[in-house]
C-alpha cells in the first residue's frame, strides 16, 4: 500500500469535482475547490476523520468496499478505479460482478438534464449517481448512507418514500422491482453485495419473500409516478427507462408534459434546488423559470 500517493490522488480527485457533478448543492462561502471532505465522506459512507487520515497518508488499509465506495463518490473512470485498488494493495474486482463504475461520458449526458431529475441505477437498483435535479426532487440522497441507497431496499424495508402508489400499483412496481433482482441474480450468481440484498429483502420483507418465490419474470417499462413533495404537493410525473448498453446500468429520467402543473413545479425546482421554496424571492424565482 503507497499512503503517500493514495492520499495525493484521493486528495485530487476530490479537487477536481464539482458538488452538481455528484448531484450536491453549491452552497455558499466554497473556500475549497472542488468537493469538502465532508462531502465526499457522506457519498462513500465513512467518516471525515478516515477520509482525512487516508488523504493525509496516515489511515489504514481500506477494505474493497470503502475502496468501491470512494471510487464512485469521486466519480473516476474504469482505469482510475483499477489505479485506486492498486494503490490501496488491494486486487480490482474480478469479473462477473456488478458494474459500480460510472462512465463520465454517462455523468455527460445527465449534467444536460438541466430541468429533469434524472437517477443511474446499477444491476441491483443501487443509485450510483443522480443531477441536482433528482435532489430537489426526491430529497438530499447523499444523507442516505450508501449501504442502504438502493431503490429495492428502500421500496421493500425503508424508512419511506416521496413516491406515493395505490395499492395495486404498489403490488405491480414490488413485482418489477423482484423481477429485476431475480434476472441480476442470474446474470452475477458470484456477487456478494446481490446475494447478501437479496438476503436481506427474504428475511426482512415477508411482501418480498412472497414475490421472490413465485419466481416471475415481469417487464419493466416506464411509469407514471405520484411524487409527494413536501412544498409543492403531488406532482404526477413519467419515468422513462433508459438502458446504459455495456454497463447493466439504466437512467430514470422523470418528466412532465409542456403547459402542466407538474411542468411549471419542475421548472421551479429548477431554480430553488434543496432550498425550502420560501426562501426564495417568488418573482425572482417566476423570471428565470421563464427564461429557460
Amino acid at each position: 500500500m503507497d499512503r503517500t500517493e493514495l492520499g495525493t490522488t484521493l486528495r485530487t480527485w476530490r479537487e477536481r469535482l464539482r458538488p452538481g457533478d455528484v448531484g450536491l448543492p453549491a452552497g455558499v462561502r466554497r473556500r475549497t475547490p472542488g468537493l469538502r471532505r465532508e462531502e465526499v465522506a457522506g457519498l462513500a459512507g465513512v467518516s471525515v476523520d478516515y477520509l482525512s487520515r487516508l488523504e493525509q497518508g496516515r489511515g489504514p488499509r481500506p477494505s474493497e468496499g470503502v475502496l468501491s465506495a470512494l471510487a464512485r463518490a469521486l466519480r473516476v473512470t474504469d482505469a482510475e478505479r483499477e489505479h485506486l485498488f492498486h494503490l490501496a494493495g488491494a486486487a480490482p474486482p474480478l469479473p462477473g460482478r456488478i458494474r459500480s463504475g460510472v462512465r463520465p461520458s454517462v455523468l455527460r449526458l445527465m449534467d444536460r438534464f438541466t430541468d429533469l431529475p434524472a437517477l443511474l441505477l446499477d444491476a441491483k437498483s443501487d443509485v450510483l449517481a443522480w443531477n441536482p435535479m433528482a435532489a430537489a426532487l426526491l430529497g438530499d440522497l447523499s444523507a442516505i448512507p450508501p449501504g442502504q441507497r438502493n431503490i429495492a431496499r428502500q421500496a421493500f424495508i425503508g424508512a419511506g418514500s416521496r413516491v406515493e402508489v395505490g395499492t395495486e400499483e404498489r403490488e405491480r412496481l414490488d413485482r418489477a422491482l423482484v423481477s429485476d433482482l431475480r434476472r441480476a441474480a442470474a446474470r452475477y450468481p458470484d456477487d456478494p453485495a446481490l446475494r447478501q440484498l437479496v438476503a436481506d429483502l427474504r428475511a426482512a420483507s415477508p411482501v418480498f419473500e412472497r414475490l421472490w418465490t413465485l419466481r416471475e419474470l415481469d417487464e419493466r417499462h416506464g411509469d407514471r409516478k405520484v411524487i409527494r413533495h413536501p412544498e409543492l404537493g403531488d406532482l404526477t410525473l413519467d419515468c422513462n427507462v433508459l438502458e446504459v448498453h455495456g454497463d447493466d446500468q439504466v437512467l430514470l429520467v422523470y418528466s412532465a408534459a409542456p403547459d402542466t402543473p407538474e411542468a411549471e413545479a419542475l421548472s421551479l425546482l429548477s431554480v430553488v434546488g434543496l432550498q425550502p421554496i420560501g426562501a426564495v424571492d417568488p418573482l425572482s424565482s417566476a423570471g428565470h423559470a421563464s427564461e429557460r
